[in-house]
């Protein structure tokens, strides 16, 4: 039997999420079908910008954008609520962060196996990972396979979608290194939750992508406002 290489990448516009795009075609999926969401988000624009940028870089045989305003009118997170404030970094809390979107992953993997089931794939790649799992629940592992059953028992019954989170055990700058030998185009992503350019350099995101870069001693080659180096 002829493998399918048909795959959906949830692709944020973020390094993450483009590194699982090209981890995809590494692992022979050859045709990728890009799906981006805009919630409402402070940095949606810039975003989206980035998610088809990666689009024309895979050469990816679709890309579907969806609106999906309701995470943003559900509010509770400081990323789609004006009235929360985006907080600096504080790398060593276990506290779940205020840019947590209430069971967004839920939402978007829903909408990404409907996609990945009309068109015939056999893959959904995500690209979280642990030090997502550490602050958000609906990164973790657990969640991932609890998902896979969904799937198995809510679609078709010709239909075999696996969930695949390829980084899920791994760090940042695991993340990182993997895409700088991939070739990655890194300048065509964006992870501040604060600002569309240039990025704040002290947000959650920010500083975990900075220290991922900094411990592999690399340029992160976006601009930012700030480059604290949070290396020890």
């Amino acid at each position: 039997m002829t493998q399918n290489t048909r795959a959906v990448v949830l692709a944020s516009g973020g390094m993450d999420s483009a590194t699982a795009a090209y981890e995809a075609q590494a692992q022979g999926y050859d045709e990728l079908f890009l799906l981006h969401t805009s919630y409402g988000q402070q940095t949606e624009a810039r975003e989206h910008d980035c998610a088809q940028a990666l689009a024309a870089h895979v050469e990816a045989a679709d890309f579907l954008h969806i609106e999906t305003s309701h995470l943003s009118e559900i509010g509770a997170s400081s990323l789609t609520d004006q009235e929360m404030e985006v907080t600096d970094a504080d790398m060593d809390s276990d506290e779940i962060p205020s840019s947590y979107v209430p069971f967004r992953n839920a939402n978007l993997l829903s909408m990404a196996v409907s996609y990945a089931e009309a068109n015939e794939c056999s893959a959904v790649f995500i690209g979280a990972h642990s030090e997502d799992f550490a602050g958000y629940p609906d990164c973790r592992p657990a969640f991932f396979d609890a998902f896979q059953q969904v799937v198995d028992v809510g679609t078709k019954p010709a239909t075999s979608i696996t969930m695949e989170a390829p980084f899920v055990e791994w760090s940042k700058t695991d993340i990182a290194e993997r895409g700088l030998e991939l070739d990655v185009p890194y300048e065509d992503t964006w992870s501040c939750y604060r600002a569309e350019a240039p990025a704040c350099g002290t947000c959650d995101s920010c500083a975990f992508r900075l220290r991922a870069f900094q411990e592999l001693d690399a340029r992160d080659p976006i601009e930012y406002a700030e480059r604290p180096s949070y290396v020890e």
